[in-house]
């Protein structure tokens, strides 16, 4: 034991109950009357809203006795205005016994929000991620929490996290503790049938990156021996988490292209629905790194770039697209902690893929070339940064202290200003 005094040798594992299928959002119903609650808040976006698939979950559940109602304005891309909108029409109308949130990670994690802040005392700054927020942990339970994906991406059904935009610092963070993983995760491949096809690119960049990001982060027993009180959710790459992100990766290298191209293909959506949620198993514990703490700033800091295929016109760069466009530079970045892994997570992702003059390009090259063919944005230049934006993306991505934490290399400002220089076109 005294050779692994200082170093860590446990890792940590949780995930929420899985319902998986097609069909299994008609059993929502049926799941919350075994929580015994009567009255509950299904949270979603107006987009949703309109396809109906909200009301369509809330109808179900007066035949078990639980009286549903429903919120549709969440904020695509929440920020912390949006979220204390959804917390104060909460607080107004509330109490409620449980909440089922239908939608992207935007509904998902407004509905944490409002959970948060419904069952603790304070407010939302509270709670937010230090240095942004004050990083305090919730003290007392949280209600049950049924999240539902329409999108393929985020993986907020299965993970602590809370993402949303700080408007006064233009930053982008989040808030993260154990107790906002949601109670019982409810996929069903049919809904993310109408997503269109510029929302299932960004958001399967999402699934693409957890599974990378989490596959190439620092190692669990690299880190110092934590006490039992000092363990958090992302703990490391470990074998577990492996297994879900590299079955992840598997699942994508067939299923990506033709779920862009061919959105009515139910196998190619299922395949989607199915690696989007081992991502979050994956990265729900071990942990993202430089990609995500550089889309923080990207979404924060945008000016006026504002995505095909999604609703409004207000300006954003959707969380999907934000990491995916410093991913090739930051896995160039990484490389040397372990070539072997990284030309691994390539072959996963593109077993046809040539290997490259240095091996270090093979996987920013299967990237670059997945991101063109579905018609992502050829780099940070094409949503709207120049040169003259790089030291406030890098004040902004150093600030992710929580996601640099777990890359598997030290990155210093300069390193950030690097892979951010050099992404501002891809290929």
């Amino acid at each position: 034991m005294s050779e692994h005094a200082h170093q860590e040798t446990v890792f940590t594992y949780g995930a929420p109950q899985l319902k998986f299928g097609l069909g299994a959002s008609e059993e929502i119903g049926y799941d919350l009357s075994l929580t015994g609650a009567k009255r509950v808040l299904v949270v979603t976006d107006p987009g949703i809203a309109a396809t109906g698939t909200p009301q369509r979950v809330a109808e179900q559940m007066a035949r078990f006795d639980i009286r549903a109602e429903v919120f549709d304005q969440v904020h695509v891309e929440p920020t912390d205005a949006s979220l204390q909108e959804a917390i104060d029409h909460a607080r107004a109308h509330g109490p409620y016994d449980a909440y089922v949130a239908v939608g992207g990670g935007s509904s998902i994690d407004t509905a944490k929000a409002i959970n948060l802040l419904m069952t603790n005392p304070g407010e939302l700054m509270d709670y937010v991620n230090v240095p942004v927020g004050e990083g305090r942990d919730p003290v007392n339970p949280l209600k049950p929490l049924v999240a539902v994906p329409t999108t393929t991406g985020t993986g907020a059904e299965s993970t602590t996290i809370c993402v949303l935009d700080v408007l006064a610092q233009k930053v982008k963070t989040g808030i993260s503790h154990a107790r906002l993983r949601p109670t019982l995760a409810v996929v069903d491949p049919r809904l993310t049938l109408t997503q269109p096809a510029g929302v299932t690119a960004s958001a399967g960049m999402d699934i693409l990156c957890h599974a990378l990001e989490s596959w190439t982060a620092k190692p669990y027993a690299a880190y110092p021996r934590k006490q039992p009180e000092q363990r958090v959710p992302y703990c490391g790459a470990n074998p577990v988490s492996d297994m879900w992100c590299s079955r992840a990766l598997q699942l994508l290298s067939h299923a990506f292209r033709q779920a862009v191209h061919h959105g009515d293909d139910e196998d190619a959506r299922y395949d989607m629905a199915l690696a989007a949620t081992f991502a979050g198993m994956g990265f729900g514990n071990a942990g993202v790194h430089l990609p995500h703490a550089n889309a923080y700033p990207i979404a924060g800091q945008v000016k006026d770039f504002h995505p095909d295929d999604y609703a409004g016109d207000e300006p954003m760069v959707p969380h999907g697209m934000s990491v995916s466009l410093t991913a090739p530079e930051a896995f160039r970045f990484t490389f040397d902690t372990n070539p072997d892994r990284h030309v691994e997570a390539a072959r996963m992702l593109d077993p046809d893929a040539p290997m490259t003059d240095d091996p270090a390009d093979l996987l920013p090259t299967v990237l670059s070339r997945l991101m063109r063919d579905i018609a992502l944005p050829n780099g940070l230049g094409a949503v709207g940064y120049s040169d003259a934006d790089v030291d406030d993306l890098v004040t902004g991505t150093m600030k992710q202290q929580r996601l640099l934490s777990a890359c598997p290399k030290e990155v210093t400002e300069d390193d950030a200003a690097r892979v951010f220089r050099g992404s501002f076109e891809i290929w």
